[in-house]
């Protein structure tokens, strides 16, 4: 027996990689869905001419805010 078999595991799979394997095989749509849900939430499409339009409406900021002059 060589020394690499008698340190091996046993092949392990966890309860919450089953489920997801399982889910996967139920639904193959699942990994695209995944995707364009993701997409949606952080890769927003950014609007050049409104936020050019919050760049410009922006007030500096005094250095001491609680001042009163």
């Amino acid at each position: 027996m060589p020394a690499t078999d008698f340190f091996q595991r046993p092949h392990y799979t966890s309860d919450a990689t089953k489920l997801l394997d399982e889910l996967h095989r139920r639904d193959p749509t699942l990994a695209q869905r995944q995707q364009e849900g993701r997409a949606r939430l952080w890769e927003p499409v950014i609007d050049r001419a409104l936020q050019a339009e919050f760049e410009a409406a922006r007030v500096p900021q005094r250095a001491y805010v609680y001042g009163s002059d």
